[in-house]
């Protein structure tokens, strides 16, 4: 394995701005790899979000997750039904599950709920 070596003119700024680009990069690939039908999820990723998140201008989200834009919906979803349901379901079980499926299904008819639990648990699991 090659080291990385640095010219002399090299500084920490530089580190820093390659840090964003790499980051941006490896995110970009990860939505290219899912245009294509590979398994990782849809990161809401387009050429204009690289530039931004490589020149420093929008927060980069980690890799293999979507953008916060794609899961607000579901993580807004299951924090508002923890508001609700939490005084009859004091934990997360199948039962409330199975609720909160349904519930989402005939809010959000055109989401998949698989790809979408998660985020909706996370909601839920938020306390302030």
């Amino acid at each position: 394995m090659s080291q990385i070596k640095n010219p002399a003119w090299w500084t920490t700024e530089h580190d820093s701005a390659w840090e964003r680009t790499k980051a941006a990069f490896k995110r970009d690939w990860d939505q290219t790899k899912h245009d294509v039908g590979g398994t990782e999820p849809d990161t809401a990723q387009g050429v204009k979000d690289t530039v931004k998140q490589a020149a420093g201008k929008e927060a980069i989200p980690p890799r293999g997750q979507p953008a916060f834009d794609k899961a607000e919906p579901a993580y807004r979803f299951g924090h508002g039904a923890r508001a609700h349901y939490g005084k009859d379901y004091a934990t997360w079980d199948d039962e409330v599950e199975g609720v909160l499926q349904s519930d989402w299904g005939a809010t959000y008819p055109d989401r998949d709920w698989d790809e979408d639990a998660k985020y909706i648990r996370q909601g839920w699991d938020y306390e302030k």
